[in-house]
């Protein structure tokens, strides 16, 4: 095999290149844009109108390209797929001569046992120049068409699947996005500012802001009314749902009708689809907790013993048993695991935001301090160029700021992002497996018995200290999103006697709210330093990032700019909590039943694991079982080096289900991967303790 051999397969990896770095370089991506509208621009212009329903599905899902350059590059992309898989045919159909041609008795010695007949394949006799070229030219063609033909279908059903999950996302925020129209119509704001308010909040109420971000985008760019942009809006949108609240939306306001009146009955609608829809994906949960109980518990559970029994009888099951423990076992339970993740995330609304760094206030030259004056107290003579200098100082004095505060308070930084424990402890973790696998290297190759319990003890360190500062941080943020309603409830009395906000908070800081009253205090600080309240509520929900607390805050926020009288919109915003909140906790209180199942089946799998490594393995012969000084046949026995191959597989069986059983515990009770954690430790725990018993 000489260098010039891999010379196609270089020339198939440098045209992977541009297509990899147009997803990074603008420029790279531009270049190709040109180039694809060039070669096919006219060919999908020609059939655009045989295919309305792509072009639909590119503007739901927001694709941020025209119809004309997506289709382009499209093409491009299935020409591309298409040569390289050609030349990887090639490469194919040169590897499976290679094998064929060897003598079918050498391929037999090479073969484990189980794939000993393929070893009749081999011995291929030369073929004539002719057959070579009928025989590529087959496999180029093939794989190419393929390779083409796949990456034409799945460009083109991408902006499909991205719209469908746009769809669900935008029902599942709708009820809470309505109940924020509401209170802020019923504050006196003109309704165009509130949809520029709710565009501008897209970290809140997720995709539905990204739809209203549409009309505004056709009112300010193209000048059009608020009812053409809305009608517009709905029109594009991917939710039934969303479009028919549009239209009955620009009825009214056609009309004349009462918006608040209107709003008060479609919160109530969508609060009872909520429900509804509560209820469905639970059905959901419940059905797919019993897939996954029968189809990866009870499955891998019956094949185990099936290849016992054949091993036991005839031998050879040693390596399908390694290739079910270790390939097919993980990976059946982690696309599972995706797979919950992707309905749960786009079904259930989270309880917690994505954890993100505090935000540093960004400091313009042309922004005021919070007394008035200029940035950092940089007097308004001073020179443009000496202000942004200044300006970049502040900046950079903030981030080493903040990461100061964090290593002053290591406790306090793992607290509040409990994801960071896996910096830390998983390093310690590998180099403690790492220092231990030196005496797993022994004469006859790598033993790794000497290093499972210690990989167990590692991975239990880890979950362990996850789970910990999970459960605290978790518990905590359940907390303050449970007072939340109690808040807003306690502001409105107060306000409605006729107190400011100012001294609403401050009257209801002193009250019974648990962890929130701390927030509040904190607060209540900020405005004592001379921030004003609405600022001091940003850095309150920074500090949380729960999505109760966002739109809470987001709410009040916008409220106070539009009127002083709040006491209406506290209490909407109230109800639209409580009522959050008491859906969480109905989801929570059927979804443990099913965290309860994946328990019972996890005990189910290990009771029986645990039976056939404690007393079936040590009961049968090593050498054949005899009766009357005649060896019975079809009950061949195992041999020592088998014996403790089994025991091996079946402890390593246990901590692989254990792990991911309980990940999947944690997802099905909570919604969120993470809260496995304690659940994973907690069967991993069980295994390692039972098998050091029993075994």
């Amino acid at each position: 095999m000489t260098l010039s051999s891999f010379v196609p397969l270089a020339f198939a990896v440098a045209l992977c290149v541009p297509l990899v770095l147009t997803t990074v370089h603008e420029g790279v991506d531009r270049v190709l844009t040109r180039v694809s509208i060039g070669l096919f621009g006219g060919y999908i212009e020609a059939f655009r109108e045989e295919h309305p329903d792509r072009q639909q599905a590119l503007r739901m899902a927001h694709v941020p390209t025209t119809y004309r350059e997506y289709g382009s590059k499209t093409m491009l992309f299935a020409a591309v797929a298409a040569v390289i898989g050609s030349i990887l045919g090639m490469y194919v159909i040169w590897g499976l001569l290679l094998v064929l041609a060897i003598d079918p008795d050498t391929l037999q010695e090479a073969l484990p046992g189980p794939l000993e007949f393929l070893a009749n394949l081999g011995g291929l006799p030369a073929l004539s120049a002719a057959e070579l070229f009928v025989l590529f030219a087959v496999a180029c063609l093939t794989l190419g068409t393929v390779a083409a033909s796949l990456t034409y279908w799945l460009r083109w059903w991408y902006p499909a699947y991205v719209a469908d999950a746009r769809k669900r996302q935008i029902e599942s925020a709708l009820p809470s996005t309505i109940a924020f129209i509401y209170a802020l119509s019923k504050s006196g704001m003109a309704f165009p500012e509130v949809i520029r308010i709710v565009a501008r909040h897209e970290a809140t109420y997720g995709e539905v802001a990204t739809e209203f971000e549409v009309a505004i985008r056709h009112m300010d760019t193209f000048g059009v009314d608020v009812i053409t942009a809305l009608q517009h809006m709905g029109r594009q949108s991917p939710s039934p749902a969303f479009s028919e609240f549009t239209e009955n939306l620009v009825s009214v306001l056609q009309s004349g009708h009462s918006l608040s009146a209107f709003l008060e009955r479609q919160h109530q609608e969508y609060q009872v689809e909520a429900e509804s829809q509560q209820e469905r994906v639970l059905e959901m949960l419940g059905t797919l907790a019993e897939a996954y109980v029968t189809v990866l518990v009870a499955g891998p559970l019956f094949l185990v013993t099936i290849l016992v029994v054949i091993g036991i009888s005839v031998g050879g099951t040693v390596e399908p048993l390694q290739a079910l423990i270790y390939l097919i076992l993980p990976l059946g339970n982690l696309v599972f695991v995706v797979y919950l993740s992707m309905v749960t995330d786009s079904l259930i609304p989270g309880n917690t935001t994505p954890e993100e760094p505090d935000p540093v206030t960004p400091v313009t030259a042309g922004s005021t301090s919070a007394d008035g004056g200029q940035p950092g107290g940089v007097p308004a003579g001073v020179a443009a160029d000496a202000v942004q200098t200044n300006i970049e100082r502040i900046q950079y004095h903030r981030r080493l700021q903040a990461i100061r505060d964090r290593f002053a308070s290591p406790l306090e930084t793992l607290l509040e992002r409990p994801n960071l424990t896996l910096a830390i402890t998983v390093p310690i973790a590998l180099v403690v497996v790492a220092w231990q696998s030196r005496a797993a290297f022994t004469a006859g190759g790598f033993d790794v018995t000497v290093v499972d319990d210690v990989v167990a003890l590692a991975l239990l360190f880890v979950l362990v200290t996850f789970a910990v500062f999970y459960e605290l941080h978790r518990r905590r943020i359940d907390a303050v999103a449970a007072a939340v309603p109690d808040l807003l409830d306690r502001l409105a009395s107060v306000n409605e006697a006729g107190t400011s906000m100012v001294q609403a908070v401050d009257h209801v800081r002193d009250s019974e709210l648990g962890p929130l009253g701390e927030e509040l205090d904190r607060v209540w600080a900020d405005v004592q330093w001379g921030a004003d309240l609405s600022s001091a509520f940003r850095r309150f929900e920074s500090r949380i990032r729960t999505r109760a607390v966002s739109r809470a805050v987001t709410l009040i926020t916008e409220a106070m700019n539009a009127s002083g009288n709040l006491s209406t919109v506290l209490r909407i915003a109230g109800r639209q909590a409580a009522s959050d909140r008491r859906l969480k906790r109905e989801r929570g209180q059927v979804m443990v039943e099913y965290m309860i199942v994946v328990y019972v089946s996890f005990l189910v799998f290990l009771f029986i694991v645990t039976v056939l490594a404690a007393f079936l393995l040590p009961n049968i012969p090593t050498e054949g079982v005899e009766a009357g000084g005649a060896e019975i046949d079809g009950l061949g026995g195992l041999s020592a080096g088998e014996m403790d191959a089994y025991e091996t597989l079946f402890y390593h069986a246990t901590l692989v289900q254990g792990l991911l059983s309980g990940l999947i515990a944690g997802q099905l009770s909570t919604g969120d991967v993470r809260s496995g954690a304690k659940h994973a430790a907690a069967m991993i725990a069980l295994s390692v303790l039972l098998f050091a018993l029993v075994v």
